[in-house]
């Protein structure tokens, strides 16, 4: 299965610019689904180490820690 995550939401919403990192992070690297993740407005703005250091969401784990997981399975991120 190949799937692709959408994030449009930005630091002024962390819980649910978080959820698409979560879900492509946690849910289809652990199942070993072929991945990607967009940023698109907003949530381009989470690219800046800066900003990924500080937005963390309610439930899920901060920004920081998502995209590292990304990266270290080098899961595509597009913005």
């Amino acid at each position: 299965m190949r799937v692709l995550y959408l994030a449009t939401a930005g630091p002024g919403d962390a819980t649910r610019a978080s959820l698409p990192l979560h879900i492509a992070a946690n849910g289809s690297v652990e199942a070993a689904q072929d991945c990607a993740v967009v940023l698109a407005g907003d949530a381009t703005e989470l690219v800046t180490q800066e900003t990924a250091e500080r937005v963390e969401g309610v439930g899920v784990p901060p920004v920081r820690e998502l995209l590292q997981k990304l990266l270290d399975n080098q899961v595509p991120v597009y913005v």
